[in-house]
């Protein structure tokens, strides 16, 4: 069976620039504008990986990512949303989702992490997480003692009480781990960490 990407959008104009994103690179995609539809096309076999958004009518993405799990599916899930709060982006970690990308998304970055889904092997590890344990490792030891709590769900206040420093300094670590991890936010960050094997997804904090 061919590898498909399956995008599942309620915005038609979204819909239809990702589609057109994804064919332009050769890739095969199919459109769905909501999670019911989806669902009542995917076969138990299908081969690919979805392209979720989060906020739908009737069903929202994380509804439709516990359904799939719930049906056996294991198609990898991308979210694609303009709401990365992090307890959303905990729960679709916790859900099983290998990445959460914010709209208005960077082409490149949408299609590297398809490309990413569609080529999971059971065994080895994929160039981009081979590289983030890189960063990781690059990381300074005061760096580290920030990244841990932050990606946890904690404020820069309660990392600042926990550190015994100000909470300006955490701000300035912060600043500083976000931009050698090469995150653009925060659930990027928490994605990383938890693909690596750094910190429990059931461990985060969702409030």
């Amino acid at each position: 069976m061919q590898q498909q990407v399956f995008v599942v959008d309620d915005d038609p104009g979204m819909l239809e620039s990702t589609v057109w994103l994804l064919e332009s690179v050769g890739l095969t995609a199919r459109s769905f504008t909501d999670g019911r539809a989806f669902l009542d096309a995917c076969e138990p076999g299908a081969r690919g990986c979805v392209l979720l958004d989060v906020r739908m009518p009737g069903m929202g993405g994380l509804s439709v990512q516990d359904a799939l799990r719930e049906r056996g599916v294991t198609l990898p899930v991308i979210f694609v949303s303009g709401h990365a709060d992090v307890p959303i982006v905990v729960r679709a970690f916790r859900a099983g989702a290998v990445d959460f990308i914010e709209k208005p998304y960077n082409e490149q970055l949408l299609l590297d992490s398809v490309q990413q889904a569609l080529s999971q092997q059971p065994a080895g590890e994929h160039p981009a997480l081979v590289s983030v344990r890189a960063r990781l490792s690059a990381l300074t030891p005061r760096e580290r003692d920030v990244l841990l709590p932050l990606v946890r769900g904690y404020t820069n206040r309660e990392i600042a009480e926990q550190l015994g420093v100000s909470v300006k300094t955490v701000d300035l670590y912060r600043a500083r781990v976000m931009k050698r991890m090469q995150a653009e936010h925060l659930p990027a960050l928490v994605g990383m960490a938890v693909a690596a094997g750094l910190v429990d997804p059931l461990a985060l904090r969702e409030d």
